[in-house]
This record gives structure tokens, C-alpha cells and sequence, in this order.
């Protein structure tokens, strides 16, 4: 569902041949309004039924961490990755299919995300710094009791403040599977490494920084409602 927006929202903004497109000139304009769209879209995801049930992982970068910090077990966590790896492509495929050239060729070309004008090194360090200071957040917010419910906006935020800001630097991925989704059907595999290896290495260095900081941690779920049994955890709702 999240690529089917980012797909969705990317030929709305961007195609040429788009009405938005041509009534919106300014490219920052254009980046900003589609990091709302894309905030948005993820802060629907993680407090939508399905988000609540999982926990909302959409990112392997995220599963493996809570794996790090011991909240999810290898085999729920193989099986996480695996099903963000194929719903982030069957997402991409289904948006070829329904949209075409508008979809697959420039600029818009499957929403692959690539390093910007100053080149790999500078994208790899973004990409690293933003996944560092995601998860930071995540676990800052989801364990602080005050305030854990608004763990998804936080993070819609970030995504929405990432993508207007952070992504003329490396695309905005953050995501490995997010990249394997557009790298794919696009064989456009020249800079994968970054968005492999940054937003697993960040999330990991985020977390080792909260660890500094906090030693209790909680849930691998992102949000955590009483009325949703929980397989990270155990919790089962009362009867």
C-alpha cells in the first residue's frame, strides 16, 4: 500500500503529462506537497487495523533493529522481511500496470530512488544520518508512556520532513525494501548498495544511541492497542 501511493502520488506530481504537474511549476513545491502525501500515507498504515496488528513494520531496517534489541524472534523476523521485500514490488508491479509509461519511464521511472547531484557518498551519509534518527524517535516516543500513541505521527512527520528536505540528497529511501521494490521491475540496480547497507547501519547506530540513553525498551510494535493480541510480545487483550 505504501508504494501503491508513493507510485500513485510520484505520476500525479511529477508526469509531465500530469494537471497537477503542469499547475504546480516549482519542483520544491512539488516535493513538499509529496512529502505530506507520503506522511500521510504512513501515519494511515501504522494506525490502520493491519498496521495494529503487526506493528506496523514496513521497512526490514526497523524488523531487523527490534531484532538487535531483542523484541522479535529470527523467525517472525524472517518472515517480516520477506513480506515487506514482496508487498513493496507486488506494490510497484500493480502501479505499472494500472498507469503505464507515466509510471515506468522519466522522471518518474518506477519512483526509483537515486543519489542526488553530489553523488553516492553524500546520499549513503543521508540516508544513514535520517534512519539513525528515525528509530530514535520511534523508540524515544513509543516508549514514553505519555505520549507512545502518537509514535505513528511522529513518524509521518519524519517521513513527510525527510522527503521535502532530505530527498534532492538520495531519494528518501530509508527503506531497503522500499528500493528493492523500484530497483526490480526497473533493473536500475547501480546504487542499491546504498539503500542496502545505510538505513540498516543508521537504524542500528540510532538504537545503540537510545540504548545510551534508555535501557528499558518495550514492544517491537510501533503502536501497541489494548484490544490487539500481540505476537512480540505475548499480550493477549482481556476476554
Amino acid at each position: 500500500m505504501f508504494m501503491v501511493s508513493a507510485g500513485l502520488v510520484s505520476v500525479l506530481l511529477d508526469y509531465p503529462g500530469s494537471p497537477v504537474h503542469r499547475a504546480i511549476g516549482d519542483p520544491t513545491v512539488r516535493r513538499v506537497l509529496g512529502g505530506i502525501a507520503m506522511g500521510l500515507t504512513a501515519v494511515a498504515l501504522i494506525y490502520s487495523p493491519w498496521g495494529q496488528r503487526s506493528g506496523a513494520h514496513m521497512n526490514p531496517a526497523v524488523t531487523l533493529t527490534f531484532l538487535r534489541l531483542g523484541k522479535i524472534n529470527r523467525r517472525d523476523a524472517l518472515f517480516f522481511v520477506l513480506a515487506q521485500f514482496a508487498g513493496g514490488a507486488l506494490g510497484v508491479l500493480l502501479v505499472a500496470q494500472l498507469l503505464g509509461a507515466a509510471f515506468t519511464k522519466a522522471p518518474v521511472r518506477y519512483v526509483a530512488t537515486l543519489p542526488g547531484a553530489q553523488g553516492p557518498a553524500i546520499a549513503f551519509v543521508a540516508e544513514l544520518l535520517i534512519s539513525a534518527l528515525m528509530i530514535f524517535t520511534v523508540l524515544t516516543v513509543s516508549n514514553t508512556t505519555r505520549i507512545a500513541r502518537f509514535t505513528g505521527l511522529a513518524a509521518g512527520i519524519l517521513v513527510a520532513t525527510f522527503i521535502s528536505l532530505e530527498a534532492p540528497l538520495s531519494g528518501m529511501s530509508m527503506n531497503p525494501a522500499r528500493t528493492f521494490a523500484s530497483a526490480a521491475p526497473g533493473a536500475i540496480w547501480e546504487y542499491f548498495w546504498i539503500y542496502a547497507s545505510a538505513p540498516v547501519l543508521g537504524m542500528l547506530v540510532g538504537a545503540q544511541l537510545f540504548l545510551i540513553t534508555r535501557r528499558s525498551i518495550g514492544c517491537a510494535k510501533l503502536l501497541h492497542p489494548a484490544n490487539q493480541r500481540c505476537i512480540h510480545c505475548g499480550y493477549e487483550p482481556a476476554p
